[in-house]
């Protein structure tokens, strides 16, 4: 997906070059679950943004946000930050958020539970009543970054790179090297 930053008065370090641009690529990874699966799946969605750095095999760490550096939206927040060994720091290449019902109420995105398929014993005595239709529950929405793609070139480079200056293509990705 191609995003845009704009940053009026940004200043600092990570003003220039690939690490902060204002027109970048990144794949985005969205999920739309009920409110009993929606932890698992931010968790699994997470897992698959950490399945791209190991198969690069590239270090990094996975950090739980605290409640002031989330967004208003997000109920939890991961975020994976790769080492890079020039700025002697991990530095974030992908975010995944649980936003809970937060976003679905505002669509008004909701999914009805399905039915039980088994009669159910009203009184005990043997009179069976059809269970009734569940009511509409709002969905929970979870979304995050799989790699921010400059900042993966970014930590390749740097990890990879050899005493020579030379660059050693990470294995997995050498099939596609012409």
């Amino acid at each position: 997906t191609p995003c845009f930053r704009a940053e009026a008065g940004s200043y600092g370090r990570d003003t220039k070059g690939l690490f902060r641009m204002h027109q970048f690529l990144k794949v985005e990874l969205v999920k739309i679950t009920s409110s009993i699966d929606s932890d698992d799946q931010h968790e699994l969605l997470t897992n698959h943004a950490q399945t791209i750095l190991e198969a690069l095999k590239l270090p990094y760490r996975k950090v739980r946000l605290c409640s002031g550096d989330i967004g208003f939206s997000a109920r939890h927040c991961y975020d994976l930050e790769v080492w890079l060994p020039g700025q002697g720091a991990y530095r974030e290449i992908s975010s995944c958020s649980n936003t809970g019902d937060f976003q679905a109420r505002r669509m008004g995105l909701r999914y009805r539970p399905s039915e039980k398929a088994a009669a159910t014993d009203v009184n005990g005595g043997g009179k069976k009543k059809k269970a009734k239709k569940p009511k509409p529950e709002l969905c929970h929405t979870i979304n995050g970054s799989g790699v921010a793609v400059g900042r993966a070139l970014i930590a390749v480079l740097e990890n990879y790179q050899k005493p020579d200056g030379s660059v050693v293509v990470p294995e997995v990705l050498q099939p596609y090297m012409g």
